[in-house]
């Protein structure tokens, strides 16, 4: 196989059993099941639905929530746009909340503020692998009576004052996307340690299947009822998110080295913190001490431009320049997105989107923190590999270190004979 450094574990042969099996359908085969079995006692949930990506387990989860035409969703303005389309393909209405400047994640008292009579869940993003405040936010759950969605996408295994995150709220969502701690290409994860949520997310992802069960994901297990020309199949609307057997079969291989798998992150993350340790205008993302995190990548906030004449875009280019892997930005924020800014999204249901508009200063904390995030990729195999981009992400500090020394220097020379 290739790509042996990201699939060491029993990958090739859980797939083959797969390719030397009849059913290749989840409807009908097994590896998904073992799979959600698995996840969920992993994660301490009474219930696992598997499904073919992490934004169709988000949209599963609105819709067996109730959400619908015209509902509020509450949701971070520092994410993918995957929080929104999902609200917006439930028919909801998208309702940003600001983010904490610190932690990156959502602002408890934002979301309080942000609360209607129309608020129907409130999605909530742990950025990089940081979990959020979730005290405060199953407080207010609790207060205003509103469900949560985890949306731990990036966050695998982390804690929030000893507590596993993902069984906080009322579904948790995680995804198996390439980048991810955990990855089958593409895929997802919903838990929940409600049954009749369970059910109704697990239908909302299968066609509608009146027979799914909150733990029972074959349509088929009954062939005699199931061929049966008068039996009537379908209980509601619901969509193909399934996940297949083979995309199992890799997943379950990649659980059983989860432990692992997020351990390198977070040593892959050290090295990177150390090397930017005593960088005055590099900050890394602030970790509570009562909070685990696991890494997803490094989010840091870049000041050079003020501190060292040294822009975003230019120091990037150095650090590529010397051999380091690419910087990323960070999403805009959703509601600057030209889908959302320019309303492209109300043409969907004129009628309820017609005076729904977002401009820019809606959430200002979310924005400027945007604007300054420098991401670095914990996604190593190899730690070696990790600490040579490091070493390179240190020696391009101590260059514009340098610089900035010698341009004071040339300054204080230019004050001495003309001051």
């Amino acid at each position: 196989m290739k790509n042996k450094s990201k699939y060491l574990g029993n990958e090739e042969l859980y797939l083959n059993k797969v390719l030397n099996s009849e059913n290749w359908s989840s409807t009908e085969g097994s590896w998904t099941g073992r799979l959600e079995r698995e996840f969920a006692t992993k994660f301490e949930c009474k219930h696992g639905i598997a499904f073919n990506s992490g934004t169709s387990t988000m949209h599963s989860a609105l819709e067996a929530l109730g959400v619908g035409p015209g509902d509020e969703v509450i949701s971070p303005a520092l994410s993918v746009i995957m929080n929104t389309s999902t609200t917006i393909h439930a028919n909801a209405i998208p309702v940003y909340a600001d983010i904490l400047p610190d932690t990156y994640t959502i602002d408890p008292r934002d979301v309080e503020r942000k609360i209607t009579s129309k608020t129907k869940a409130i999605m909530i993003v742990s950025v990089y692998g940081l979990p959020c405040e979730m005290d405060e936010l199953m407080a207010i759950s609790k207060k205003h009576n509103i469900p949560i969605i985890e949306d731990n996408a990036e966050c695998f295994l982390s804690r929030y004052k000893g507590k596993l995150v993902g069984t906080f709220g009322d579904f948790s969502s995680y995804s198996f996307e390439n980048s991810k701690h955990m990855s089958c290409g593409e895929g997802g994860m919903i838990i929940t340690n409600n049954t009749d949520l369970a059910e109704k997310c697990r239908k909302s992802g299968g066609h509608g299947f009146k027979n799914l069960k909150a733990d029972e994901g074959r349509v088929k297990s009954n062939l005699d009822v199931f061929q049966n020309p008068n039996y009537k199949r379908h209980s509601q609307i619901g969509w193909n998110y399934r996940l297949s057997e083979f995309s199992s079969a890799i997943a379950l291989a990649q659980l059983e080295r989860l432990d692992e798998l997020v351990d390198m992150r977070k040593q892959s993350a050290e090295v990177f913190l150390e090397a930017i340790n005593g960088c005055d205008y590099i900050t890394p993302q602030f970790t509570p001490d009562y909070s685990d995190n696991s890494y997803w990548a490094v989010g840091v906030k870049y000041y050079g431009d003020e501190k060292i004449g040294v822009s975003w875009e230019e120091f990037r280019k150095e650090y590529m320049r010397r051999g380091g892997d690419g910087i990323y930005g960070a999403w805009s924020v959703p509601y600057l997105e030209p889908v959302m800014s320019e309303r492209t999204f109300a043409k969907r249901l004129p009628d309820i989107y017609s005076s729904i508009s977002y401009n820019k200063g809606l959430c200002p904390v979310a924005e400027e923190v945007q604007k300054r995030l420098m991401v670095f990729k914990t996604n190593y195999r190899d730690l070696s590999l990790a600490r040579q981009k490091a070493r390179i992400l240190k020696e391009t500090i101590e260059h514009f270190n340098r610089e900035n020394l010698k341009n004071q220097d040339a300054d204080s020379w230019d004050n001495c004979m003309w001051g």
